[in-house]
């Protein structure tokens, strides 16, 4: 982790051409950089149009001048924001000079990916999960993502782990007074009591659960598998859905021999669609390749869709769609049926008879129930009409944080009833644990400057 005694400098705009560039200092020399650049003491937090000077006295550009006091800013140092003009030139000219104010003791340097919202978080000016939201903000490629992560930015998703944490604390402290006093015989009344809160806890953990994955799905949308027997028209809907021919499309089963994947943007949702080989009996090396490598495909997916043959032509067998199921609870060793959608194509033929009402009839070939497939597409990676619904921008450490207090808690209920209540508080400790990861209370540096690292130069 870089030294918090360097004064960081960076462009903060986009290279190329553009009506502002923007050059932010922020450490122990900003003062300084700001008297050499600037030629002046600014008075905080106010606009100064100055002249912007090289070592030299030349004159690189003109602009407004912004100090933020500390620790009254971003990152909860001194910072100086330059607002000069755009394009690619200009802004280097302007670092270059604030480069130049260097000194052994105290050095100016380039700022790494992420360091001013790494600082912001190391200065107690937001948490971790605020700091990742500050990233998915500027990668918003909707309006729903963005709202979701500006929910977290200003604390949303945060505020729903410290209630979480205040309500573990509070059974905490029922259990561990139990074990501080046994001789006041409270082990039965406190035992139902914590029983109790204990169930309250993991219903609010389930929801912030459920909240978390749908703001994973809008941040980094959803990896869907089309499976199902040869034939039934999974490269047919892949390339519709694609809009291209991604996927060769034949008569022959068993055309599809490998996985082929496209990316496509549902009002700025990114859905993953990987076409995968068709799952039947074959004593064909290759093919029999292809659909060992569909199933890998379902280890890692978020949905499966399990397409099925509308005009009756193609027999679906029930123990592959109990397969698929299986696989894609592959790491919890269950089936997950819930991530498992069955989808009849070819509408266009006939209507299957008996259908659930889950059940999507579309046909690739004419188009028909493709556009409620891509709501419900949309909706399963948290997208929705109008404002965010409650979603939050979340993503995959924040899940694995949160399914392991999950675990922790999962436990507890039967501790509890055994009057095992050293087990019990362990347990609720170790939850906490898990949690405070989440806003960063308690993380390793390695992870932080991989979290940290991501993010663009400037921010």
């Amino acid at each position: 982790m870089a030294s918090p005694s360097d004064t960081i400098v960076a462009i903060a705009t986009a290279a190329g051409p553009g009506a502002v560039g923007i050059v932010r200092v922020s450490g122990p020399a900003t003062r300084r950089v700001m008297q050499a650049v600037c030629g002046q003491n600014l008075t905080p937090r106010y606009a100064t149009l100055s002249s912007f000077r090289s070592c030299d006295g030349d004159v690189v550009d003109q602009g407004l001048a912004f100090f933020f006091e500390a620790p009254h800013s971003y990152t909860g140092e001194d910072v100086l924001e330059l607002q000069g003009h755009g394009g690619i030139a200009a802004p280097q000219l302007v670092q270059a000079a604030c480069l130049t104010q260097s000194l052994a003791d105290c050095p100016v340097r380039l700022a790494r990916p992420g360091e001013f919202t790494q600082r912001a978080f190391l200065n107690g000016k937001i948490d971790l999960a605020q700091a990742e939201a500050v990233s998915d903000l500027i990668a918003a490629e909707s309006a729903q993502s963005a709202r979701a992560a500006l929910a977290s930015l200003r604390g949303a998703f945060s505020d729903s782990v410290h209630r979480l944490q205040a309500r573990l604390t509070d059974v905490r402290l029922r259990a561990e007074a139990c074990l501080d006093f046994p001789e006041e015989g409270l082990e039965l009344s406190v035992s139902v009591q914590l029983g109790r809160r204990l169930r309250e806890c993991e219903e609010a953990l389930a929801e912030v659960v459920h909240t978390a994955q749908r703001g994973a799905a809008l941040t980094s949308g959803l990896r869907v598998v089309l499976c199902g027997p040869p034939n039934v028209g999974k490269s047919s809907l892949l390339n519709v859905l694609s809009g291209e021919e991604a996927a060769i499309v034949t008569a022959l089963p068993g055309t599809t021999r490998d996985r082929v994947s496209r990316v496509i943007h549902l009002d700025g949702v990114p859905i993953e669609l990987i076409d995968t080989a068709g799952l039947r009996e074959t004593q064909d090396p290759v093919e029999q390749m292809g659909i060992e490598r569909s199933w890998q495909a379902l280890k890692g997916a978020d949905l499966a869709l399990f397409l099925r043959d509308a005009s009756g032509s193609i027999q679906s067998d029930p123990a592959q769609e109990a397969g698929v199921a299986q696989h894609m609870g592959f790491e919890s060793g269950v089936r997950d049926v819930g991530r498992v959608w069955v989808i009849w194509n070819k509408a266009d033929l006939a209507r299957p008879e008996g259908g659930r009402p889950d059940e999507l009839l579309v046909s690739a070939k004419t188009g028909a129930g493709l556009d409620e497939l891509r709501t419900r597409l949309k909706a399963r990676a948290g997208w929705s009409e109008g404002e965010a619904g409650g979603v939050l921008s979340a993503r995959t450490r924040h899940l694995e944080s949160l399914r392991r207090a999950q675990e922790n808690l999962s436990g507890c209920a039967a501790l509890a009833q055994e009057g095992s209540l050293e087990l019990f508080a362990e347990q609720l400790r170790l939850a906490q644990l898990n949690l405070s990861e989440v806003t960063g209370e308690f993380l390793a540096d390695d992870l932080l400057g991989e979290i940290f690292s991501r993010f663009c130069i400037g921010k």
